[in-house]
């Protein structure tokens, strides 16, 4: 066990902080940034809705990708295990078409 691990609740320095309640997260569409804090908790819809009505954007037509993997609108950054400063990419919906 390190020191650190031995210190009851002492206030360590700003680096050992616990999880902080708040998340900074980062929306781009390779055009645009935008920045929101939100819990750890919240429901990803309200952000996705939020960064759809600031770009003009209907919901329906764009996707959310975190890492990789599709967003849905009842993730949060918990269950997703996101950290402050991770980045959620927005891609046009591809819509079907004819071969």
């Amino acid at each position: 066990m390190s020191d650190r691990d031995q210190s009851p609740g002492a206030g360590g320095g700003a680096d050992e902080q616990p999880k902080s309640e708040h998340l900074n997260i980062k929306v781009t569409d390779n055009n645009n940034e935008v920045f929101f804090k939100i819990k750890r908790t919240t429901q990803l819809s309200k952000l996705m809705n939020a960064f759809c009505d600031r770009q003009g954007k209907q919901i329906a037509t764009v996707r959310f990708l975190f890492d990789g993997a599709r967003v849905n609108p009842t993730d949060s950054p918990e269950s997703l295990e996101m950290q402050d400063g991770d980045t959620l990419e927005v891609h046009q919906e591809q819509i079907g078409g004819r071969l």
